[in-house]
């Protein structure tokens, strides 16, 4: 559905050419809810521009439903443009329309019939949960209404992909959550592919499938959400998973530094799938006689299924510890071995 093959994007600065894409490829298939994540300056935002065509690559291409519209010019660009839809971080809505008005204006650039444009409009209220308010200007919604209305206008044209941009940043934690479960919920009923930048691991955590990682201007990971959130293999990806994984249901940090490190060694254990449900440390404490001090544990829900996290102190070292950790790993759970006694 989407594929980037080797894009770059140079900007040409007073002190030089500045890389903001560095010769990035990946694939969204259609359908999909594919997160692009990084810090602000990784390159993530002149990224979706060129997804949709608002920046030419200095190289590359973007191929989006078989069509190359890094190359597209007027009318073609224009075609494919309306295939490629928008949802912004500040919303971008015009203030001296209503809500319905709102919904209605690119479809009344598109030169639809007004009866076409009432009955669609209707429809996209419902979907986004706005019944009521098709009268009421933006001023008199709330952040998350006014993103429901920027999402509803974004879907107006029947778009195939898509885009959005930090679209929840603005937003507090329990209206953020509404939107991501909105679209989801999207993503669902309209099999739309829906392509996320955002810098909130969360928010990949959440809805995504697939997320790439960048630094700058560059993918340096990339992969199904429950993998990476598993197995980071950079830095910068590990940092981004601690954002949700370090932390327990009441926002209380663990840090392994404040154990006792004489009384044994600190194991950070990771369960996926079927591990998540067996009696593994049960059945651990019987067979070594040991007391396993459960330290601290937690589990999280990805869209691609659960996983597990659990911080274990174990009184042993040398070769039996190194026995503990063939057993773990015999039952499929990765093991870090955070400190030693």
């Amino acid at each position: 559905m989407i594929e980037l093959r080797h894009v770059s994007k140079t900007f040409d600065a007073r002190s030089g050419p500045i890389a903001a894409v560095d010769d990035v490829s990946l694939r969204v298939e259609q359908g999909q809810i594919y997160g692009i994540i990084g810090y602000s300056g990784a390159g993530k935002s002149t990224l979706i521009r060129l997804l949709n065509g608002l920046e030419k690559p200095t190289a590359g291409s973007v191929i989006i439903a078989g069509q190359d519209i890094a190359r597209a010019r007027g009318e073609a660009l224009r075609q494919a443009r309306l295939k490629i839809s928008m949802v912004f971080q500040h919303f971008n809505l015009l203030w001296s329309r209503t809500v319905s008005e709102n919904i209605a204006f690119s479809l009344q650039i598109a030169g639809a019939p007004k009866a076409v444009i009432q009955r669609r409009v209707a429809e996209l209220v419902q979907l986004v949960g706005l019944s009521g308010k098709e009268q009421a200007y933006p001023a008199q919604l709330s952040g998350g209404q006014k993103q429901r209305v920027g999402i509803a206008r974004a879907l107006a044209n029947s778009p195939d992909v898509l885009l959005c941009d930090e679209a929840t940043s603005a937003l507090d934690p329990q209206t953020t959550d509404a939107i991501l479960d909105l679209l989801s919920d999207i993503n669902r009923q309209l099999k739309l592919t829906i392509v996320l930048i955002t810098h909130e691991m969360h928010v990949v955590r959440k809805i995504c499938h697939r997320v790439a990682v960048m630094e700058a201007g560059r993918i340096v990971e990339e992969g199904e959400v429950l993998s990476v959130f598993t197995h980071p293999q950079q830095p910068i990806t590990r940092q981004f998973v601690r954002q949700t994984t370090e932390y327990s249901n009441a926002d209380t940090p663990f840090n392994p530094a404040l154990v006792d490190a004489e009384v044994g060694s600190v194991l950070k254990l990771t369960f996926v799938g079927q591990s998540t449900r067996e009696p593994v440390v049960g059945e651990l404490t019987l067979k070594y006689a040991l007391p396993f001090n459960i330290l601290h544990g937690k589990m999280t829900q990805t869209s691609n299924g659960t996983f597990g996290e659990l911080w274990l102190q174990v009184p042993a070292s040398g070769p039996q510890l190194e026995s503990i950790l063939t057993d773990l790993h015999a039952h499929e759970i990765s093991v870090e071995v955070v400190s030693h006694v």
